[in-house]
């Protein structure tokens, strides 16, 4: 899939929790996801370390502008306590393996990026109550000014229409659990962008098998 045939493409992806809920991506996908293919890479935080965030910069030619991420609800930096607040418990340690996690960036809670004719938002989910809820999210949708909202912290990937928008969620790249949903499909959604067009192609990885379905939709 070349972007000169099918437009702008844009990797939309989140919640690795790499290395604490899972030990990698898939193959399936990593042998799909190769340096050159994507311009633009989403995502919606729970990264978990920073090799995971620098392997999403090797895929835009390790341009960081191109790579934009959100904060998700376990984005810390450790040992540092004032990240948490004082009527939230802070989070069990790390393995010694994440220790690089110190070094990732800042991310801020929510984005807004224009991709071709559309305003995209994007959030890491864990702000909206209740988690995955339309309505919620189509509140905050309005409040960014978009026309389309990115939201990670729910496990069913899928791109849903609700009330003049289009809400897309990613899912987990890496199959990570959730303290609701204990077994999840490793997932990812990439765009194909083309002016006031967008292509999406959601693929969800079933018994060691790559499921690919295709929704597009224009802005007038």
């Amino acid at each position: 899939m070349s972007s000169t045939s099918f437009g702008e493409l844009v990797l939309v992806v989140g919640d690795h929790h790499i290395p604490m809920r899972a030990q990698s991506i898939p193959s399936q996908f990593r042998k799909m996801l190769v340096p050159g293919k994507v311009q633009r890479v989403l995502c919606t935080g729970n990264i978990g370390c920073y090799e995971e965030y620098d392997r999403l910069r090797t895929l835009v030619g390790g341009n960081s502008s191109n790579v934009h991420c959100v904060v998700g609800r376990y984005d810390f930096a450790y040992p540092t306590s004032s990240a948490f607040s004082s009527s939230s418990p802070p989070p069990p340690p790390l393995p010694p393996s994440s220790a690089k996690m110190m070094h990732m960036p800042s991310f801020p809670e929510t984005k807004v990026v224009q991709l071709g004719n559309f305003r995209v938002g994007i959030i890491g989910g864990h702000q909206v109550v209740p988690w995955g809820d339309m309505f919620a999210l189509s509140m905050v949708r309005r409040r960014l000014g978009v026309d389309v909202l990115i939201s990670g912290n729910r496990r069913k990937e899928g791109i849903v229409e609700y009330e003049g928008g289009h809400y897309l969620f990613p899912g987990s790249i890496t199959g990570a659990y959730d303290a609701c949903t204990p077994n999840v499909n490793p997932s990812f959604i990439l765009l194909a962008v083309q002016g006031s067009k967008i292509v999406c192609y959601v693929y969800e990885l079933r018994n060691g098998e790559v499921d690919v379905s295709k929704t597009e939709f224009t802005k007038e």
